[in-house]
């Protein structure tokens, strides 16, 4: 790895540090690294190549604000060989950085409408970004809610700033689990049953979906059926990302590369492929 290659060489990571480590559930954790020489910044949705020299690449969405400076957040879930070692990760480790690669939510196409999030599990992350800019520039839109499921009250994420953001009452926030534990007095069941929870003009408004793909494909059906417009639906999707580039062709995904075009895009452009089996 060598600092500032990335910028002549797309496939050779530049070198970074990692400057801070917070646990966000039993296997997740958030990385904060010091951004590279060269780095622009990112646009909420966006993701990374995270790369550690004899394990491999993985891509980890961005889940800090965009317009925030200081380190780039990445929330990693402990799952293979790479993530897992990237998860334990410690101040002052360097690792290889790619990116900001894949498009964004259209977080400034959305103004003057209403905004529906809809996050399943580790879906959250890639969502953050985005909800950030969205409570930034709150007079811009019209309701936000914020729909959030996940397995357990234990792997809710980023539990006090959504504890602070439903405090400050400037966005609607419902969360559900699938199995409840403990003291939880909150929702149990799948995320789409809070969608009637919210007020919200389905017309004219834009849903922004990440979680497992199972997930999504209910989660925009449910969207669809409460009269939210193909086109105003984005997805995240997620599919085995090597180069970043479009190149190597592991993510091809029908006639996209989700690596290039996207990961986020529109549920008419996915609709017919979502239905197709192990596509």
């Amino acid at each position: 790895m060598a600092a500032g290659a990335a910028a002549t060489d797309p496939m050779l990571p530049a070198v970074a540090r990692v400057v801070g480590r917070r646990r966000e559930t039993a296997d997740v954790w958030t990385l904060e690294v010091a951004p590279p020489d060269g780095w622009a910044g990112f646009a909420p949705g966006q993701f990374n190549m995270l790369y550690l020299p004899g394990l491999g690449e993985v891509p980890i969405s961005m889940s800090g604000d965009p317009a925030a400076p200081g380190p780039i957040r990445h929330t990693v879930r402990a799952v293979g060989a790479v993530s897992a070692a990237l998860a334990a990760l410690r101040p002052g480790a360097a690792v290889g950085l790619r990116g900001p690669y894949g498009s964004a939510w259209p977080v400034a196409e959305a103004a003057g409408a209403d905004v529906v999030v809809m996050a399943g599990g580790l879906g959250l992350a890639p969502l953050r970004p985005a909800l950030y800019r969205l409570r930034a520039e709150r007079a811009r839109y019209g309701r936000v809610a914020l729909l959030y499921g996940t397995r357990s009250p234990a792997d809710i994420l980023f539990r006090r700033e959504l504890e602070r953001w439903r405090r400050q009452l400037d966005l609607e926030i419902e969360v559900t689990v699938d199995r409840a534990a403990g003291d939880w007095r909150g929702s149990v069941g799948v995320v789409t049953r809070l969608l009637p929870r919210i007020a919200f003009e389905p017309v004219s408004s834009v849903a922004l979906v990440c979680g497992p793909e199972v997930m999504m494909r209910f989660a925009a059906d449910a969207l669809l059926d409460a009269g939210v417009p193909e086109p105003r639906i984005h997805l995240s999707m997620e599919r085995n990302m090597r180069c970043a580039i479009g190149q190597c062709g592991h993510c091809q995904f029908g006639a996209d590369f989700v690596c290039k075009d996207g990961p986020v895009m529109s549920y008419d452009r996915l609709r017919a492929r979502l239905k197709i089996r192990e596509l």
